[in-house]
């Protein structure tokens, strides 16, 4: 996925350079046809760096972009991602496309969200909803048997493309793939959080993918509306004591980046029947507070929650900045929009500029009270529910 990048000014490897090379002719090209003449020079490179492991090059040529070419970087992310995420593969004399795909689930809990295991048959279920309302008629379909955290995706795009190969094969041949969960990390707890449904689908060459892409009228809406009400009951098995709600099914970075934008108002809407449950007090006695935080450059809001009649801070919730996302963009107004849909009456919002800090001996975020002052979020002392910041 895009991500922002250190500076890299060492000298890098000839592929490096060549898919920098590459990357700018295509930024700059100024029609379909050269762009299919970049593209596959770029796509046999990235293929050969893929095979042979080289994410030292790849990131090598994405860190010096990122520096040097906005949209050559951009270029380049595209074509890693889809590499790394898709293939072509042969099976009894045909070919077929592969696409790994990802399933991210919203949830929130007062207990720990689960990443665990899927038994057998939850995860046959799972596999007939998802064939039956998302993917088309024509794909073959495996998914692993397993429920990812976020600590636990695969980390480089190499280890993605090895588990998108490694799907795909199963897919071709109605198998599962059984996760080794002996080597994933261990999962951060927090209170709102991400999981992943992970899996590929196997399609004759040219064929439709996804249920939408059939001429039978089927919209995304449509198919997230039945993934939702046939498939998100089997996942509750899964979610014990957590409030859920599954999103659609889209390529495994689509997917990532549709969660990454999707958790951040649901971890505000958390925040908030967390605090109503915990603290037995309605939304209106609640108190908001907005604030920027910056690096070099504004990097995330922070939101701290707490009783409108005192600055204590209750609670703190982090609002990224993704994508396209910078000071120009009225952030703190949709934050506070959301907030007031939740039931927050008071809600400031503070245009001083915060320091991108945490606390010296723990590590935590630290959250703006209506002072203007970085502190600690603590629950009182008398609730057992546990002090954990929400994403």
């Amino acid at each position: 996925m895009k991500r922002n990048r250190l500076s890299n000014r060492k000298r890098i490897s000839a592929d490096a350079n060549e898919l920098g090379r590459l990357a700018i002719g295509l930024a700059e090209s100024g029609g379909k046809l050269e762009d299919m003449f970049w593209e596959k020079q770029l796509s046999e490179l990235v293929d050969k760096l893929l095979q042979d492991s080289a994410e030292d090059d790849l990131n090598a040529s994405l860190d010096r972009l990122f520096d040097s070419h906005a949209a050559a970087h951009d270029s380049l992310a595209d074509i890693i991602e889809s590499r790394a995420e898709s293939c072509v593969l042969s099976h009894q004399g045909q070919e077929y496309d592969i696409q790994l795909f990802n399933v991210p689930l919203l949830a929130w809990s007062r207990f720990s969200i689960p990443a665990c295991t899927i038994p057998k048959g939850t995860l046959q279920t799972l596999k007939v909803h998802l064939g039956s309302h998302v993917f088309s008629a024509s794909a073959q379909l495996s998914l692993s048997n397993y429920l990812y955290s976020p600590d636990q995706l695969p980390r480089t795009f190499v280890d993605t493309w090895q588990l998108m190969r490694d799907l795909g094969g199963a897919a071709l041949c109605n198998n599962e793939l059984k996760l080794d969960v002996s080597s994933l990390p261990e999962t951060n707890q927090f209170l709102s959080d991400t999981r992943y449904l992970i899996g590929a689908i196997a399609v004759p060459r040219g064929m439709p993918l996804f249920r939408w892409n059939e001429s039978d009228n089927c919209t995304r809406e449509t198919a997230l509306k039945e993934w939702e009400k046939q498939g998100g009951p089997c996942l509750e098995p899964l979610l014990t004591g957590c409030a859920y709600q599954p999103l659609l099914a889209d390529a495994y970075h689509a997917a990532c980046r549709t969660a990454d934008m999707a958790s951040r108002p649901y971890s505000i809407r958390a925040s908030v029947a967390f605090l109503q449950t915990t603290l037995g007090k309605p939304a209106e006695a609640l108190r908001a507070v907005i604030g920027g935080f910056h690096d070099k450059q504004l990097e995330e809001y922070r939101i701290s929650f707490g009783p409108r009649d005192s600055d204590t801070i209750f609670h703190g919730v982090i609002w990224p900045l993704l994508g396209a996302e910078d000071e120009t963009a009225d952030v703190a107004g949709e934050v506070e929009t959301i907030l007031r849909e939740s039931g927050v009456k008071e809600v400031m919002v503070l245009h001083q500029q915060f320091p991108f800090e945490f606390c010296d001996d723990c590590g935590a975020p630290l959250y703006p009270n209506i002072e203007g002052d970085t502190v600690h979020a603590e629950l009182p002392e008398q609730n057992n529910a546990p002090s954990q910041t929400l994403h």
